[in-house]
C-alpha cells in the first residue's frame, strides 16, 4: 500500500512502511508532516533510582527537566501543527503522573544542621496536550458516536470500535464531544476543529497497538502488518473527511492588507509583537541557562568518555585541583597534558577503553614523551609521568573492573607513574566545585605527585551541607 499522505507515529508504532517513528524524547517538528499520531507517555522518564512522593515516583532533576520539557514540545508543536492545516489524531492513554522537581528549594537551620526542602509539582503526560480535557481515571469499553462524531468518525468506528477502550473520562466542560460513554453519555473522545485553517486536533479513545499476536520476538507479525495496513487506510480517508467537512476557506493574501485591516487587528498585532517578543526572550534565556548548564556537568565526562573529550575533561579537571595544565605541541611533539604546581611538574597521556582495561602501550607512549621534553632546552628535570585511564568506560565505575591491566601496573611500578582512574578523579572534583576547600585540592596535587601506581585521592571531607538524598520534600504550586 502506499499514500501521498506522510504520516509520523509519536509514542507509538505501525508494522508500515507508510509511517515514520518518533519517541516521546525526540524534538521533532509537526509542521513536515500531514497526519500525526499521537500519544503521550512520560512513563520512560522514569529512572531506576527515582525516588517515591506520597506514593508517586518523584523525578530527579535531570529527568524533571527533560520530561517537562518534552511535554512543553508536544504541546507546542500539536498547537502549531493544528494551526497551519494538519490533523493531529492523539490516542488517548492513561493517566500517568510523577512528581517534577520545580527547581525551587528552601533551607531551614545552619552548619552541619542546615536541612533542604526540593519542592516538586505533579506532572501528568496529559500536560503534552495544548487542551485541558480534565482526565478522570476509568476503564470500559462500551461506547458510542456523538451526533459530531458521526458525521465523521463512522467509517473509522466500525472498523475499529472492538478494539477501542477508554482508559479516562473527560471532565472539561467547554469539550466537543464526538465518543461518549453508551450509559451516562460521559465524553472519552473530543474534536478541535482550527478556526484559522483545515486543521483538526482528534481526540479518540486508546487502541492497544502492541496486541499479543502483533510482535514474534522483536518482529511484526503478519496479523500486525494487515492491521497497520487497514488502520492507515481508515485514518487517511478519516482525514480527507474531517477536509471535506471544514467549511473554513484559508486567507488569500490580498484580504491582508491594509484596505481591508479592522481597528481591533492592529492592537492585537501590537499585543501578538509584544507577545512574541518575550517569548523569544524567554527562549534565549533558556537557551543560555541550557548552555550553562551543560557546562557545569562537564565534568562528568571524566566517568565515560575518551579520545579529546576526555583530555579536555582531565585539563579542566587538573585546574579545578590548582594545577597550571594545557595541551602541549610543539615541532614533533605532541603530549595530551602538561601541568605543573609548586611542588613539582607532571606530563600526562589519556586513554579510554570501551570494555577493557588500558594497556602498556600508552605507557610506552607516555615514555617517549617523557625524554623528549627533557631533551627541551628550558627543561632542566624529568618530569613526573602519568597515565590517565577511563578502562570499561561505558560500565557504571562501581561495577567496572581494575581500569589498568597487571602488565600496566607492573610496568608502572618500575618508572615511577602514577596511574589516575578517571572515575577515581571525578570524586575529588566534585567535592571541590561543591565545596572550594583549596587545604583538600592541595592534598590530591600531592597525591598526584608521590604516587607510584594506582593514585589513591584522599577521602572528601564531610560536607557541611545535607546531601539531596537526606533533603525534604514538598509538594509545590510553583
Amino acid at each position: 500500500m502506499s499514500t501521498a499522505k506522510r504520516i509520523l507515529t509519536v509514542g507509538l508504532e505501525l508494522a508500515a512502511a507508510e509511517t515514520t517513528y518518533a519517541s516521546f524524547r525526540s524534538k521533532m517538528s509537526l509542521l513536515d508532516w500531514d497526519i500525526v499520531l499521537f500519544k503521550p507517555d512520560i512513563y520512560e522518564f522514569v529512572e531506576n533510582y527515582y525516588t517515591t512522593y506520597q506514593g508517586k515516583p518523584s523525578l530527579g532533576d535531570t529527568a524533571s527537566f527533560e520530561a517537562k520539557e518534552c511535554c512543553e514540545h508536544w504541546r507546542r508543536e500539536i498547537k502549531q501543527a493544528v494551526e497551519t492545516g494538519k490533523t493531529v489524531f492523539v490516542y488517548l492513554p492513561q493517566v500517568y503522573e510523577v512528581f517534577a522537581d520545580t527547581g525551587q528549594r528552601s533551607y531551614s537551620g545552619t552548619g552541619r544542621n542546615q536541612k533542604t526542602t526540593r519542592h516538586v509539582a505533579l506532572l501528568s503526560n496529559y500536560d503534552a496536550l495544548p487542551v485541558k480535557v480534565g482526565p478522570v481515571v476509568t476503564t470500559g469499553s462500551s461506547m458510542k458516536l456523538s451526533p459530531i462524531g458521526a458525521e465523521v468518525l463512522a467509517p473509522y468506528w466500525a472498523e475499529f470500535s472492538a478494539r477501542s477502550t477508554f482508559q479516562v473520562v473527560l471532565s472539561s466542560t467547554d469539550l466537543p464531544p464526538c465518543v461518549l460513554t453508551r450509559a451516562g453519555d460521559k465524553t472519552v473522545g473530543a474534536i478541535y476543529r482550527s478556526k484559522t485553517s483545515a486543521g483538526t486536533l482528534l481526540l479518540l479513545p486508546d487502541i492497544d497497538f502492541y496486541a499479543s499476536n502483533f510482535l514474534k520476538g522483536k518482529n511484526w507479525t503478519a496479523a500486525a502488518k494487515q492491521f497497520a495496513g487497514a488502520f492507515i487506510s481508515s485514518i487517511v480517508a478519516l482525514d480527507k473527511a474531517l477536509r471535506s467537512a471544514s467549511e473554513i476557506t484559508p486567507e488569500p493574501s490580498w484580504a491582508t492588507g491594509a484596505d481591508y485591516s479592522l481597528q481591533s487587528e492592529v492592537k492585537l498585532r501590537v499585543e501578538l509583537l509584544a507577545a512574541e517578543r518575550a517569548v523569544e526572550e524567554a527562549q534565549k534565556r533558556k537557551e543560555l541557562i541550557a548552555e550553562a548548564l551543560n557546562a557545569a556537568g562537564s565534568p562528568r565526562a571524566l566517568l565515560y568518555e575518551k579520545g579529546k573529550p576526555l583530555e579536555a575533561a582531565i585539563i579542566e579537571a587538573l585546574r579545578i585541583l590548582g594545577f597550571k595544565a594545557a595541551p602541549f605541541k610543539e615541532s614533533d611533539s605532541e603530549f595530551d597534558v602538561v601541568f605543573e604546581c609548586a611542588e613539582g611538574r607532571l606530563i600526562g597521556e589519556a586513554e579510554g577503553k570501551d570494555t577493557k582495561a588500558v594497556n602498556i602501550d600508552k605507557l610506552r607512549q607516555l615514555s617517549m614523551n617523557i625524554h623528549e621534553d627533557l631533551q627541551r632546552e628550558d627543561v632542566s628535570a624529568p618530569a613526573k609521568p602519568v597515565l590517565f585511564g577511563n578502562g570499561f568506560r561505558l560500565q557504571p565505575p562501581q561495577e567496572r573492573e581494575d581500569p589498568f591491566t597487571e602488565k600496566c601496573h607492573s610496568a608502572a611500578a618500575t618508572s615511577s607513574t602514577a596511574l589516575v582512574a578517571t572515575a577515581d578523579l571525578f570524586v575529588p572534583v566534585q567535592y571541590i566545585l561543591s565545596e572550594n576547600d583549596q587545604d583538600y585540592a592541595a592534598i590530591c596535587r600531592q597525591a598526584l605527585l608521590s604516587s607510584i601506581g594506582r593514585v589513591k585521592f584522599p577521602l572528601p571531607p564531610k560536607r557541611n551541607a545535607p546531601s539531596m538524598e537526606n533533603s525534604d520534600v514538598v509538594a509545590s504550586d510553583a
